[in-house]
């Protein structure tokens, strides 16, 4: 029982942070009070934080909780950034839907949609791997799904879609134009739709971890041959983790393509995969919560550092190596595990104190 009350508080509070979080980016883009207000550069990047939050959530169910090592994740990014702009596109101009909201949703829901099929594709073979293999088929299934999409060629004529690889001969106007991507791309994308998809993908993966599915998950990342003893289905469950990762990066994709008037298949290369697991990382291994803070704050620091101008890239990456020291060094951790239980027994012992 303390136990579900104790996960119960801290889905809770993972929740609160979100939330209190937009409220106050809502406070700082209208500038309602003042002195308190957002540059024009940081409100470009609240989208992405929402898309990176996503990611970095959702390949923690992969990495941390089913214990895999994926290096693909761009690539079902991809999958759902190029399916959901030719939904969207279909949608407004095809079939004259003028509803942006309704768009944005249902692309977001073929994005996540078409993720879901090519993880299942990509899982059936790769997930009988382990370890190392795992990871070095993943990122080769990323870097084809890559150059598809530069082959890719698709366009709108009417209502009705036409598809072709390495031939842009088709009739009507091109929506995907091969190397040069998807260009002129409306821009259907919201903060307020960012923090729905955020709070989505927060639902869906903290009830997973604490159901009976997630314990079974769980129990295969800490012993396969344990978890097989007792009859839990090894494929099923691993699965169940990557298609779902899957679908999710597919729908922070859609969101995250419909943001951009351009979108090219270059911006879904190996290093956005890598950039991911840097906050799964960053954020701990199987922490839902730190991911979200890691990937808020390593989206924005490049953006704090541009006075830097040069320099940039290199304080940014002097951080994120003293981060990782400091989350490293078994003296500190021991000292923060020393701080937590007493900040805890304070705060029960005024709490029974007023009671």
């Amino acid at each position: 029982m303390k136990k579900s009350n104790k996960k119960l508080t801290s889905n809770l509070i993972t929740y609160g942070i979100v939330v209190v979080a937009f409220l106050l980016c809502q406070l700082a883009i209208s500038g309602v009070i003042d002195g308190f207000s957002m540059s024009r550069s940081l409100k470009g990047q609240l989208i992405p934080i929402c898309v990176y939050i996503v990611m970095a959530v959702s390949l923690n169910l992969t990495v941390g909780i089913s214990g895999e090592l994926s290096l693909g994740h761009a690539g079902f990014m991809s999958v759902g950034a190029f399916s959901g702009i030719v939904a969207a596109m279909w949608l407004s101009k095809g079939m004259g839907n003028e509803n942006e909201l309704l768009c944005l949703v249902l692309a977001i829901i073929v994005g996540g949609i078409c993720a879901g099929i090519a993880g299942v594709i990509i899982g059936i073979p790769v997930l009988r791997l382990r370890g190392d293999y795992l990871a070095i088929v993943t990122l080769a299934f990323g870097e084809i799904i890559r150059n598809v999409l530069n082959c890719l060629y698709i366009s709108l004529d009417g209502s009705s879609l036409h598809l072709a690889f390495n031939n842009p001969n088709i009739p009507g106007k091109l929506l995907v134009n091969g190397p040069a991507g998807a260009t002129g791309v409306s821009k259907f994308s919201t903060f307020g739709m960012g923090f729905v998809l955020v709070l989505f993908t927060l639902f869906v993966v903290l009830n997973l971890i604490n159901s009976r599915s997630g314990r079974a998950i769980m129990a295969i990342r800490d012993s396969r041959i344990a978890a097989e003893s007792v009859g839990i289905n090894i494929t099923k469950y691993k699965m169940m983790a990557f298609v779902t990762s899957a679908v999710l990066a597919g729908m922070a994709g859609a969101l995250y393509g419909l943001n951009f008037s351009t979108v090219t298949a270059s911006k879904f290369k190996f290093d956005t995969s890598i950039l991911v697991l840097v906050f799964v990382v960053l954020g701990g291994i199987g922490n839902i919560r730190g991911s979200i803070i890691a990937a808020t704050l390593l989206t924005v620091l490049p953006e704090l550092l541009r006075a830097f101008s040069t320099y940039r890239m290199l304080i940014y990456a002097i951080v994120l190596i003293l981060v990782m020291l400091a989350t490293n060094n078994p003296t500190l951790r021991s000292a923060v595990d020393r701080i937590v239980p007493r900040l805890r027994k304070s705060a029960a012992r005024k709490e029974s104190d007023q009671a």
